[in-house]
């Protein structure tokens, strides 16, 4: 007999919540049905995939590669749903899409409205956060789409180009960069370079632009990261230090409310390519495609 797909679902819920109980009440039956269904999966494997004990569950060696080989055949059904419910109707219902914190809340603005008109059956589900997160959630099928930005290992996934986005020096208006045209890169050298914290994929971005290293925490003070692209001009305007912000960024107005001033850098000036990501042989390819379609637009 092979394992059905509710006996996946409640392995994968018990390895995500620890114990029967709390997976029993995720799958919505009660704890010995759950039980029961793991039971005879293990009957069905000819292995235990979990040990029971007091302080809670902990899978076998068998039952992590089985957890692992269950989220791929789940996303692959899901998607298979998807896909039919969809079929002739492109972005109509549910689609789950994420985003980079330093791409949207510039574009979607602009964007939503714009889905809206164009695919009016679309229920976009947004979810914000750090790249490295996102493409977990590609890969393990709980989003259907991603943005974000390269260069980035996408290993696993195709992407969608929707725009370059040039990175601009930014000072404050009394700082020598803001009294010409262009910043060259080598002028970055030596500065006092303010970039957003680890796990944000702009601040690499601009250690590559600038061949720079990362500034590491000082007695004196240096060092300083935002968490945020709002609260890093609001740094550099209070004259911290320079940066680098995003074109989509200084577009959508960001620095307007702080004393900041913005030049371009050089005539090679750096940029990132924001792009559409999507997991390899996904069912929503199609749509992901279309998607970047349409924000190239915005």
């Amino acid at each position: 007999m092979l394992p059905t797909l509710r006996q996946l679902q409640y392995l994968k819920l018990l390895a995500e919540h620890g114990s029967f109980s709390r997976a029993a009440e995720a799958a919505f039956v009660t704890q010995p049905t759950l039980s029961a269904g793991i039971q005879e999966l293990e009957r069905n494997l000819g292995a235990a995939v979990v040990d029971r004990a007091r302080s809670g569950v902990i899978l076998t060696s068998v039952g992590e590669e089985a957890v692992r080989r269950a989220e791929d055949v789940l996303t692959r059904v899901e998607d298979l749903v998807q896909a039919a419910r969809s079929a002739g109707q492109p972005l109509a219902g549910r689609f789950r899409l994420g985003v980079i914190p330093t791409i949207a809340p510039f574009l979607l603005p602009k964007a939503l409205p714009v889905l809206r008109r164009r695919f009016p059956k679309l229920r976009l589900y947004l979810r914000e956060d750090m790249t490295a997160k996102l493409v977990a959630g590609l890969k393990a099928g709980a989003l259907d789409a991603a943005l974000i930005a390269l260069p980035y290992d996408t290993a696993g996934l195709e992407t969608a180009q929707v725009r370059d986005d040039e990175l601009l020096a930014a000072s404050s208006r009394d700082h020598r960069f803001a009294h010409g045209e262009a910043v060259e890169l080598d002028d970055m050298q030596g500065e006092d370079v303010i970039l957003l914290e680890d796990g944000h994929c702009l601040r690499e971005h601009a250690l590559a632009a600038c061949s720079l290293e990362a500034p590491r925490n000082t007695p004196d003070g240096g060092g300083f990261a935002a968490t945020s692209l709002h609260t890093l001009v609001q740094m550099v305007g209070s004259g911290l230090g320079v940066s680098l912000l995003p074109a989509m960024a200084v577009e959508a107005g960001l620095a307007d409310q702080a004393s900041v001033s913005v030049r371009h850098l050089g005539a090679d000036a750096p940029h990132r390519e924001i792009a559409v990501a999507w997991r390899k042989g996904s069912s929503r390819e199609n749509e992901a495609r279309l998607l970047a379609e349409a924000l190239r637009g915005v």
